[in-house]
């Protein structure tokens, strides 16, 4: 082996987009890996993911594949074709979707966001489940290096496949440095907010997002307080529809769907508080994002929440409405010193701090 390390990514299972925070985590992590490590990746990705991302595909090379729609079958069929074809004189192949194929070049990396299908598997249909069940086991001890997002994860791998805990290394969430926002006051009147005050959640409507009970803490809160809940529909959209429906309180409940990314750093930098009462998490990195906003951060009490939030975040123990509502209140009160606490914490959040984790995860597996 020669003192670089020639790397393939495999992020063919990416359709833009579609995966959220995954995706974001893996970009970021690449983004950050220094550019003196010694280590030459080539991302292996569909033409869409190049369009979504072109910063990468400028630093790095790339080899595209196009793919019948986002059918896990073709992926699949191309990971054990074209894929194993185009990686066997590499020193190390990093597999970012949680499963590797069966054949291929190794010694591998293989990235495991969470394990959220077997701690929730009412939240996955059958068809999903049952591919995790029998690919998960097997990738997980096929891999020389397990990276993961957070020491949570860490451990539940640990726990559920029975691996040496060795093998396990935390790749923390890069959040790079952001600045305020152009043009904020714009968002602002597109979604009727002006002067209001508000907080504001970005996460799809997943089941385990737990958005109805910030519907049903405004109750709760001053009249003025709104509730912005920023993302695209998922599985429980109905259920949120239905309690904005019902509620008394709806003229308070703004929906904005999807938006640009300018959009969402205007609508976190502007509010109040970020609240996050997901029930399960493999990291956070909305809550990351907030502090480095300088907005203060409300959040539940999943434990990789907890673990990223650190002591910069109000924690509320109880999903109730009440709970959240006095989480709230004391984020509006403690707000100077919730945004300094915010600043330190996300200093170990960086970019090259995630890349350097992730460098470090190559050379482990080149030489092993």
């Amino acid at each position: 082996m020669t003192d670089e390390i020639r790397v393939a990514v495999n992020l063919t299972w990416i359709a833009p987009g579609r995966v959220g925070g995954s995706e974001q985590y893996l970009v970021r992590q690449l983004s950050g890996l220094p550019n003196d490590a010694l280590i030459e990746p080539t991302i292996f990705c569909r033409p869409e993911f190049v369009e979504a991302h072109p910063q990468l595909a400028d630093r790095f090379p790339v080899a595209a594949v196009r793919l019948l729609g986002d059918w896990r079958a073709t992926r699949i069929i191309a990971e054990h074709t074209w894929l194993a074809a185009r990686t066997r004189s590499v020193d190390v192949v990093h597999h970012g979707g949680g499963t590797t194929p069966l054949v291929g070049r190794r010694p591998i990396v293989l990235t495991v966001h969470d394990l959220q299908y077997l701690s929730h598997p009412e939240y996955f249909g059958r068809g999903r489940s049952s591919y995790l069940d029998r690919m998960m086991p097997r990738s997980v001890r096929r891999a020389e290096i397990v990276t993961v997002p957070s020491a949570y994860v860490g451990r539940t791998v640990v726990d559920a496949f029975g691996i040496d805990p060795d093998k396990v290394m935390v790749v923390p969430h890069g959040v790079p440095e952001l600045a305020p926002p152009s043009d904020v006051a714009t968002t602002l009147g597109r979604y009727g907010l002006g002067d209001r005050p508000f907080v504001v959640y970005p996460a799809i409507t997943h089941p385990h997002k737990g958005h109805t009970v910030l519907i049903e803490m405004l109750g709760q809160l001053d009249a003025e307080i709104a509730v912005v809940l920023v993302g695209g529909a998922g599985a429980a959209e109905t259920d949120v529809g239905r309690a904005i429906a019902a509620s008394t309180h709806r003229d308070r409940v703004v929906r904005t769907g999807r938006v640009s990314d300018i959009e969402r750093d205007a609508l976190v930098y502007s509010a109040a508080a970020l609240v996050f009462p997901s029930e399960y998490e493999g990291f956070g990195a909305p809550l990351v994002e907030a502090m480095a906003f300088d907005t203060p951060v409300v959040c539940g009490g999943a434990e990789a929440v907890i673990e990223v939030a650190g002591d910069a975040a109000v924690v509320v123990a109880e999903p109730t409405p009440e709970a959240w509502a006095d989480g709230v209140r004391q984020a509006l009160a403690q707000r100077q010193r919730l945004v300094e606490l915010g600043r330190r914490r996300r200093q170990d959040f960086t970019l090259e701090i995630s890349g350097m984790a992730l460098a470090d995860a190559y050379r482990r597996a080149a030489g092993s």
